[in-house]
């Protein structure tokens, strides 16, 4: 199994005041701002050489995103890894009796095939699968 962690996504209530402190302290570059509507959120894509930074804001207040913030707070929403058969993996998974949030892919902000393992599974963290 090929696996590489693609990025860190990080829950934030204003992308704009963010995005001032991850290019400001740490110089990164902005690579994409995009709305995902069907997911109900703004998505800000930073360059970290390999792995990116992805800023997570909630375009609505029923928003998971929304949700994610009023119960823990700004702070560490996922980690995705970039894999090479999404479809097998999830079927593995799905076969070891892993609790999938999804158990098809769907398609992501970055056009790719995404999708979410459940965090009760991964130790209480949100793991999202990219292809």
């Amino acid at each position: 199994m090929n696996m590489k962690l693609d990025h860190i996504a990080i829950a934030v209530k204003n992308i704009t005041e963010r995005l001032s402190i991850w290019q400001g302290l740490f110089g990164l570059t902005l690579k994409m701002v995009k709305d995902v509507s069907d997911q109900k959120v703004k998505v800000a894509v930073l360059d970290l050489g390999e792995t990116k930074i992805e800023l997570l804001e909630p375009l609505e207040e029923n928003s998971p995103i929304s949700k994610f913030i009023e119960n823990k707070g700004e702070g560490l929403h996922h980690l995705c890894f970039e894999v090479e058969d999404i479809e097998g993996m999830l079927l593995e998974m799905k076969k070891q009796g892993v609790k999938l949030i999804d158990e098809v892919p769907r398609v992501g902000a970055s056009g790719k095939k995404i999708a979410f393992i459940h965090p009760k599974d991964m130790g209480g963290v949100l793991i999202e699968l990219s292809e």
